[in-house]
């Protein structure tokens, strides 16, 4: 079982910015693909982003040209870069590290946007 864990959340002001990091344990997470989520209250988890293992990425139109994922595969540990973020971009983020299957997930980081 790999283990994912997110961090990096918190209070931020509209406009402003957060980098989430999603770090997972064990020796596949060089070759696994990486998805951010995130979930607002009362709404279901939506995709945002993924990072494949060679660092191709792709966005949804939600969060693209705001959000950018990198992944440092040295570090286990792959990162939502946010900017200009809004009320909306409240929610609990999570990560998806998927080698097989339907992956693995984290506990998720609250990012609250509010002045």
């Amino acid at each position: 079982q790999v283990q994912v864990v997110e961090s990096g959340g918190g209070l931020v002001q509209p406009g402003g910015s957060l980098t989430l990091s999603c770090t997972a344990s064990g020796s596949s997470f060089a070759t696994s693909a990486v998805y951010w989520y995130r979930q607002a209250p009362g709404k279901q988890r939506k995709l945002l982003a993924g990072i494949i293992s060679s660092g191709g990425a792709d966005y949804t139109d939600s969060v693209k040209g705001r959000f950018t994922v990198s992944r440092d595969n040295a570090k286990n540990t792959a990162y939502l870069q946010m900017n200009d973020l809004k009320p909306e971009d409240t929610a609990v983020y999570y990560c998806n590290v998927r080698s097989h299957g339907n992956g693995d997930w984290g506990q998720g980081t609250q990012v609250t946007v509010a002045s």
